[in-house]
């Protein structure tokens, strides 16, 4: 070890050598300087973490409004309204951040088949991108013009015969409700598609870095008449959350791969029907939350579990913002 040596005069004839590990000496000159600069040694590194919110509200569909919290219950608002893409609407929202930290928002145009996409490096000032058509997607494809699911081909008898088959028509006539879903870093986009009859959930997978580009759509794997479909994986299992458009309810279905097999699980909860929206977040504490649009009712709800989607709380009203907007998409991230 190098060291230093220090002289110190106790007498004129007699001095006395002390020697000091210059790792000594840096220390003491270290901590000398967090004393001397008060704040320095106080600093704490972020923790936690931010919930963002995109919706559409009550009063326009023509503008998207942006919250953030803490804890995905209080939410404040961050931008209101935040986002009106040139033509069209911006209904049912849903917001992702890729590796390179944009922030991108994809959603319902209602201009037939065209699915809207906007980006934003800070959440609050957003750039229209492209409002990607898929109106000839679907030619022959399995479910898209008659309600009664692809996997029901060739099942049928009777006056009901051929209402399995696939839709004839080459012609998409709505594409609505996407959402977000990265999977092994690929990025994904789950909507639903119809070409007349009932909703059909689909999904395609970007290209391109810039998610200008995407794959031919091919079916989740869930029957006919599913529409807000959500995807959480937990483990090696993927859960769908999605409406079933006949019944107006909430429905919960797992498998092992993205495009299924899907297999229906019932929801161990009393929400009753008219929900739809559904929008799942994992809470700080573990837990996973769900948002739900009671549309018919004008209000907001949402619903925790404890067990992994398995077992669900009553409702209850989102506190600040029930009653005003409607179809969110969430997103959380470190604070």
């Amino acid at each position: 070890m190098y060291k230093v040596s220090v002289f110190v005069d106790t007498a004129p004839v007699m001095r006395t050598k002390r020697t000091f590990s210059v790792v000594s000496v840096v220390l003491l000159a270290v901590i000398g300087l967090l004393i001397a600069m008060p704040g320095i040694g106080n600093a704490v590194p972020p923790t936690g973490w931010r919930y963002t919110m995109v919706a559409f509200s009550n009063t326009s569909d023509r503008d998207m409004d942006v919250y953030q919290s803490s804890d995905g219950t209080d939410y404040q608002a961050l931008q209101r309204p935040a986002y009106r893409p040139p033509t069209g609407l911006v209904r049912d929202p849903s917001i992702f951040r890729n590796t390179d930290g944009t922030y991108y928002v994809t959603y319902t145009t209602g201009d037939g088949a065209n699915i809207g996409f906007a980006s934003s490096r800070d959440r609050i000032h957003w750039t229209h991108m492209e409002n990607w058509p898929v109106p000839l997607c679907c030619f022959l494809l399995p479910g898209t013009g008659d309600g009664k699911g692809w996997g029901n081909l060739g099942s049928s008898t009777g006056s009901d015969a051929g209402k399995g088959l696939p839709s004839l028509s080459p012609f998409t006539t709505k594409a609505w409700a996407p959402d977000w879903f990265v999977d092994n870093g690929r990025v994904n986009i789950v909507f639903s598609m119809s070409t007349g009859g009932g909703f059909v959930p689909y999904v395609m997978t970007a290209l391109d870095a810039g998610l200008r580009l995407w794959s031919f759509p091919v079916p989740l794997g869930i029957q006919a008449d599913h529409i807000d479909t959500t995807i959480v994986k937990i483990g090696s299992t993927y859960h769908a959350i999605t409406k079933n458009e006949t019944k107006k309810t909430i429905e919960h279905w797992v498998a092992p791969s993205l495009t299924g097999p899907y297999t229906f699980v019932p929801i161990a909860a009393n929400w009753g029907s008219m929900l739809e929206g559904p929008a799942v977040v994992q809470l700080p504490n573990g837990n996973w939350r769900i948002y739900l649009d009671g549309y018919t009712r004008g209000k907001y709800f949402y619903a925790d579990s404890t067990d992994g989607l398995t077992t669900w709380s009553s409702l209850k009203e989102l506190p600040g913002l029930s009653g005003s907007v409607r179809h969110v998409g969430v997103m959380r991230e470190p604070a």
